[in-house]
């Protein structure tokens, strides 16, 4: 089981880290009562946070079951999306390289 945030790439450092943040509590309180996540608590709760360009971006809202944060400092910018834990994920996933600063 692995949560997936992911952040758009243009977004400057500091609000990364906020969204990260933002993100995953989101996605938790959202999803808190589905059996996949009561299943991920369970185990090592695994989290992967990707900088993904725009067009990853929006082409990963078909994977349904997330939360999209905004930032009112970047004029309400789309900036991150969670996704709810779960086992298997689309491939493309697997190919989003993970956030490193």
């Amino acid at each position: 089981m692995k949560m997936y945030i992911l952040i758009r790439a243009d977004v400057p450092l500091g609000f990364a880290m906020v969204a990260c943040a933002h993100a995953s509590l989101a996605a938790y309180l959202r999803f808190r009562d589905e059996p996949e996540v009561a299943q991920w608590l369970a185990g090592p709760f695994r989290k992967a946070v990707c900088k993904v360009g725009d067009a990853e971006f929006a082409a990963a809202r078909a994977a349904g079951d997330f939360v999209l944060i905004t930032e009112s400092a970047l004029g309400g910018a789309e900036v991150a999306l969670a996704f709810k834990p779960r086992a298997e994920w689309p491939r493309a996933f697997q190919f989003f390289p993970l956030y490193r600063a």
